[in-house]
């Protein structure tokens, strides 16, 4: 288990590195993997509801939702960056991604837990040691998705928020401060 701990933290710091390059900030990626960790209490909850308990396997199933859940947010991430370098507000640009992006992200959650779903439900021994890494991956990116397009917005338009603030409290206006003194 502490093998497999690190090796999920080494591929968090790959996807965090993979996601700061082309978005050129350090922070949209923290946004986008901002879902994982609910994706992970999606994986606990499926465990619970189907009566299974944690095992290896639970954890692997783990590390592949990772992947998954960060590619819902950042089809959604990446369309409303789209969106505002045309000029569109960033609140529009948020509403917009959420508008044209939502059947993609349902569509991948539900063509992922209808695959693995078999394997979820599947009664013959020979499957039982899978079904613990099918869980894993199957409920939590149904309940990563919930996250994904309510919260993964919200934090965009707060570290938006956050970012315009500190940059009108570093970089004051000139003719701001002129009228002031005035």
């Amino acid at each position: 288990m502490q093998s497999l701990m690190r090796g999920l933290l080494a591929a968090l710091l790959v996807i965090f590195a993979m996601l700061a390059v082309p978005l050129n900030s350090y922070m949209q990626p923290v946004i986008i993997m901002s879902a994982i960790p609910f994706g992970i209490v999606g994986a606990v909850i499926g465990h619970l509801i189907m009566g299974y308990s944690l095992s290896v396997l639970s954890m692997f199933g783990v590390v592949a939702l990772c992947g998954v859940v960060v590619n819902d947010s950042l089809v959604l991430i990446d369309f409303a960056n789209r969106k505002k370098r045309t000029g569109m507000s960033r609140r529009d640009a948020v509403h917009q991604a959420g508008i044209q992006r939502f059947r993609p992200i349902i569509l991948t959650t539900l063509t992922t837990f209808g695959g693995l779903s078999p394997m979820i439900f599947e009664t013959s021994r020979q499957a039982r040691f899978l079904i613990p890494m099918a869980l894993s991956l199957g409920y939590g990116i149904l309940f990563a998705t919930v996250i994904t397009l309510i919260l993964v917005p919200s934090f965009y338009l707060i570290v938006d928020d956050i970012h315009q603030v500190v940059r009108m409290r570093f970089t004051p206006d000139i003719k701001f401060r002129q009228e002031g003194e005035s």
